[in-house]
């Protein structure tokens, strides 16, 4: 059998290894790059910036994680708040998606943080962090669960739970919710790019 996680944090990372090695020609400062995902994008990004702490071939100045996806046990245990999952990501799609990433049935034991990033044990050495949920969407307890204990770790969190707000809420052009997305994370990669 492929594994599909593996394939696909090595593809992150030859990303980013030609980014860096291109920098010049593409017009970025290789000194100050992030990475940045939605949903399992985040998910992926949150694994990049661990296999970048690994490697130590690189360097990221931060990680930016919208409603990122990043513990295949959400799928398997009891949500602690009765209305996540209810719209949009729920429960099944959530199952089905770590069951198609994985290759085999979400929260067993032994699953790399690789995969899933909830589930590495040691946190330390990241980069500074951006985290934004939506307080209905399903991912919101794994979401202030990892920057709760990125905190300790000595890396600097920003994390907003918007009220109301579902999985993919920020795709809404006219809504409130959106638009305060969008100027928080907008004044955060401000202030890490600068």
């Amino acid at each position: 059998m492929v594994n599909r996680k593996v394939y696909a944090n090595e593809d992150c990372y030859a990303t980013l290894a030609w980014l860096v090695a291109n920098s010049k020609m593409v017009g970025v400062n290789s000194a100050r790059i992030g990475v940045m995902g939605e949903s399992a994008g985040g998910g992926l990004a949150a694994a990049l910036a661990l296999l970048v702490r690994e490697r130590r071939e690189y360097r990221l100045i931060f990680q930016h994680l919208t409603y990122p996806m990043l513990d295949d046990r959400t799928c398997t245990a009891a949500v602690g708040h009765p209305y996540t999952g209810e719209y949009v990501w729920t429960m099944q799609k959530n199952h089905f998606g770590w069951f198609s990433f994985l290759g085999s049935e979400p929260g067993k034991s032994g699953i790399s943080p690789y995969a899933a990033p909830a589930r590495a044990v040691d946190l330390s050495g990241l980069p500074s962090t951006f985290i934004s949920t939506g307080a209905l969407n399903l991912f919101m307890e794994e979401n202030i669960e990892y920057g709760r204990r990125l905190l300790p770790c000595g890396i600097a969190v920003e994390l907003h739970v918007y009220p109301g707000a579902i999985h993919a809420f920020n795709i809404v052009e006219v809504a409130d919710i959106p638009l305060s997305v969008r100027r928080d994370s907008g004044a955060w990669l401000a202030m890490m790019l600068e």
